[in-house]
């Protein structure tokens, strides 16, 4: 990045954005360093961010496409891309798409989500078609049913499934129920939201020739992140340089870390996008510096993925690691945390899908539940110290399938949290 870009990208979102106007309204004329300039509060940016007269926006609505996000607020919002700038975004993320391992003449599976609004399946379809090796694009979209999909992946002989976690896993776990092998399936490239172990193994069950491996890390509002990193961490990637800037900022004083090992939130600044600046922009997760390469970054985790039960704050990784320590013969392949209320108190349930089959041994999945909670209250003893003075109910675990977890209607993304606490 020249201070040149950064410069005029200030001075261009200053003139015609009123939201970043009145942001640095009480900076100096001239300003070219990032440091200088606060960070966007997410809250501020979508209540300004409007579908119509935008404050955000340089311009009028006039040519571009609409995408709706989530963002990391958790309603739906919308970003807009002009075609130039999602040439751009598709192009750059397309070249990321060989460390991945995509060979010439890869036959490519589209399993991501499209339709109302989302971007997702159409953003990996054009990055597939502008990658620099040739390949074969199969758009079959997560929402077809699994019933069709198998075949489908049978007969054209799919090489390659990128999808969310969830879908994969789900499809997985449709593969080992009917008894269809897809020996030609040799790479798993995930997006959207992180892979954990248990997810791994009952992938590596239904594909056993297959690699699962980070498609790349981008968000339709927060646009490029990082690109794939080849080896055994599929958490780590690098920046988009010269496209994005992403920096790591200390969680309580906002102040850049530059240490490796050294956990904080990411904040990302984009030097192609002009009609939606994105601005030293949260993009809702938190990450470390590796050391390990120029701009080298390993994803920890969403930055308030967990959930409050009473006066207890937990988080989906602490239940992850509990699960991971607790079952030592692999039997979980997915988790969601609910948290209902009953008799005037919060209660949290951990809802564990098992591998088809598992279901039957009643009593290695009890021995489990009670390591599992036992490991989790370890972590979190203010959990049982609650418990005691009467302020929740006792941890408890509910088993599932994988299809049965909840998962997002639109984009087809596993719901770490189910918050089923009537509100009204």
């Amino acid at each position: 990045m020249s201070a040149q870009q950064l410069s005029d990208l200030i001075r261009f979102a200053r003139h015609n954005s009123p939201f970043y106007r009145d942001l640095y309204a009480s900076l100096p004329p001239s300003v070219d360093r990032l440091t200088d300039l606060p960070v966007v509060d997410q809250k501020s940016f979508w209540a300004a961010n409007t579908l119509h007269d935008s404050r955000v926006l340089t311009g009028p609505l006039s040519e571009a496409t609409v995408y709706k996000t989530g963002g990391t607020t958790g309603s739906p919002k919308f970003s807009v891309y002009t075609r130039d700038e999602w040439r751009t975004f598709v192009t750059t993320f397309g070249q990321g798409l060989v460390d991945t391992g995509l060979r010439p003449g890869h036959r490519v599976a589209d399993l991501f989500y499209a339709g109302e609004l989302y971007a997702s399946f159409l953003f990996v379809l054009d990055s597939l078609a502008h990658a620099p090796v040739d390949n074969v694009r199969l758009p079959i979209g997560g929402g077809a049913p699994l019933e069709s999909t198998i075949p489908t992946l049978r007969d054209l002989a799919a090489q390659v499934l990128a999808g969310t976690p969830t879908t994969l896993c789900r499809l997985a776990e449709q593969v080992l129920a009917s008894g269809v092998r897809l020996d030609s399936v040799e790479l798993l490239l995930f997006g959207g939201e992180a892979l954990f172990d248990d997810q791994r193994r009952l992938l590596a069950t239904a594909f056993p020739g297959a690699e699962a491996r980070s498609v790349g890390y981008a968000s339709v509002d927060a646009g490029l992140l990082g690109r794939p990193v080849p080896g055994s961490d599929a958490r780590v990637h690098r920046a988009f340089t010269p496209h994005s800037v992403v920096e790591i900022l200390d969680d309580s004083t906002d102040e850049p870390v530059t240490e490796p090992g050294r956990p904080g939130r990411v904040v990302v600044t984009s030097l192609f996008r002009r009609l939606m600046p994105i601005i030293r922009y949260p993009a809702g997760d938190r990450a470390e510096w590796t050391g390990t390469g120029p701009g080298y970054f390993r994803i920890l985790g969403r930055a308030e993925e967990g959930v409050r039960v009473g006066p207890v704050s937990l988080y989906t990784q602490d239940a992850q690691d509990a699960v991971a320590s607790a079952d030592t013969a692999g039997q979980v392949v997915g988790m969601q945390l609910v948290v209902r209320r009953w008799e005037g108190r919060d209660g949290l349930v951990l809802r564990l899908a098992t591998a088809p089959g598992d279901e039957r041994d009643t009593d290695r999945r009890e021995s489990l539940a009670r390591a599992v909670v036992a490991e989790l209250e370890t972590v979190r003893p203010l959990y049982p110290d609650s418990v005691r003075a009467g302020f929740v109910h006792p941890l408890s675990v509910e088993w599932a399938r994988h299809r049965d977890l909840a998962v997002n209607p639109r984009s087809g993304k596993l719901v770490r949290v189910l918050d089923e606490r009537p509100t009204a």
